[in-house]
């Protein structure tokens, strides 16, 4: 199934914000050609889909501004965001998701997913004692969902300031 990537207009079926072109390019121009290069472009479409579903996953209640229409499947395009004190055009996908998604694809690529299961710690003792009967397991680790600095640099433009409490920066014209 060929992949239906957000073309700006808020699609209802969109299931990546980058192409598999867009994903060579962005990947050919960091120096990361030869991780990608050798997945046919079905791998390639399926790890563009995963790379989205955690972005919308991971970064939906970040994002600055609003979806431009309540149909659209994705997080973008949005109305309402500024970078630089600039307005993002509402009819587009920025650059930078396009190759933060990329960027999450290869990612993806190369492990066991982008949103592992975490381990409950309900098998894993920490301290055994056998008589008077200590026992005592390591604690989950729910901070351990997969975090991405090097994704976060790149959108950290397009999300929300924090604390912003569901206030939004009004501008003039």
């Amino acid at each position: 199934m060929a992949l239906i990537v957000e073309d700006g207009t808020g699609r209802t079926d969109a299931e990546s914000y980058c192409s598999v072109a867009d994903a060579d390019r962005y990947h050919r121009a960091v120096g990361k050609e030869a991780d990608w290069v050798d997945l046919d472009t079905d791998v390639k479409e399926q790890k563009l889909r995963e790379a989205t579903r955690f972005m919308r996953q991971a970064y939906r209640p970040r994002w600055a501004g609003a979806r431009v229409n309540s149909s659209q499947a994705l997080c973008w395009p949005r109305y309402g965001v500024y970078v630089d004190k600039f307005t993002v055009a509402s009819n587009v996908v920025p650059n930078d998701v396009r190759d933060a998604c990329a960027e999450l694809a290869l990612r993806a690529a190369g492990g066991d997913g982008l949103l592992p299961d975490l381990e409950t710690g309900s098998n894993q003792v920490k301290v055994e004692k056998i008589g008077p009967l200590t026992t005592e397991f390591f604690e989950a680790n729910v901070d351990a969902a997969a975090r991405f600095p090097a994704v976060d640099a790149i959108l950290q433009p397009y999300f929300a300031a924090s604390g912003s409490s569901g206030m939004m920066k009004v501008v003039r014209a």
